[in-house]
């Protein structure tokens, strides 16, 4: 009975440690953000007479709102691209016995292996050339080769663990063609592990800074993280509106969470079997 109650003493001190390195920076963003722009006081101070200025200053002079907009069309567009492609590649994959199948599955997890910076400047002068640059089409371009390995790996593996394929069998048996067995049977069976695709790369799409700063500069569709930048100066930066302007950029992120939380765990789960 001791071993087992050290045991829940010392996970429960984890956990609550755990948890506390997670809230100490959300704290310290909700404080700064809150906090009239003559407080220098520290950041772990909380604030005593909390504003909504530096939300609304954040807002305006950034030109967040169009920001915003663009933000939220490069990443509904890059999302549903690579879910219908990854889902149209990950069926045969999971279905097909034969072993060049097998093969060209873990070509693309090789995929997963090799990071982006490697390709960096080549796909930049590539985009040049196609006269891209400056342009959504570029990211969503990009985004949608960088993300699909991720997005076929799970959805291979989660159609192979997770979607009997009596279900198929059986609406063949009643004369549905392939493609309408794939649409009608296999996609709605999919969406566990489709919402979980759909919310990691919403949020590593949203929030990435890099390569929208490569691609977008000098432009007029410039996304929310380089907008952002624009408070970060050589000698002082206005932490401030940064955080102001997070607080604004990261609710869509959240509401997007709150909606497709039930499949997070269940598709990632499906999606790591096999």
């Amino acid at each position: 009975m001791n071993t087992k109650r050290l045991g829940s003493t010392v996970n429960h001190v984890v956990g609550y440690g755990a948890a506390l390195l997670f809230v100490i920076p959300l704290y310290v963003l909700v404080n700064l953000a809150l906090r009239p722009a003559d407080d220098l006081s520290s950041a772990l101070t909380p604030t005593t007479s909390p504003t909504l200025d530096n939300l609304s200053a954040a807002f305006t002079q950034s030109h967040l709102g169009s920001a915003m907009i663009n933000s939220a069309v490069l990443t509904t567009v890059s999302c549903l691209t690579i879910i219908t492609f990854a889902t149209m590649a990950a069926y045969p994959l999971a279905r097909s016995t034969a072993k060049l199948s097998n093969a060209t599955f873990y070509v693309f997890l090789v995929g997963l292996l090799l990071p982006f910076q490697v390709a960096l400047l080549p796909l930049y002068l590539m985009m040049r050339d196609l006269g891209l640059l400056g342009s959504l089409w570029s990211l969503i371009i990009y985004y949608t080769g960088l993300q699909m390995p991720l997005a076929i790996f799970l959805v291979t593996t989660f159609l192979r663990s997770s979607v009997p394929v009596e279900y198929e069998q059986a609406a063949r048996i009643d004369g549905c063609s392939d493609w309408r067995v794939f649409v009608h049977v296999v996609v709605p069976l999919l969406r566990p592990v489709l919402g979980t695709v759909v919310i990691l790369n919403s949020v590593a799409i949203w929030n990435d800074f890099f390569t929208p700063l490569l691609y977008l500069t000098g432009s007029h569709q410039e996304t929310v993280p380089v907008v952002l930048y624009q408070f970060v100066g050589q000698y002082t930066t206005e932490w401030p509106l940064i955080f102001g302007g997070l607080i604004i950029s990261m609710t869509p992120v959240l509401l997007l969470y709150l909606v497709f939380q039930r499949y997070v765990i269940h598709g990632f789960a499906g999606g790591l079997k096999g």
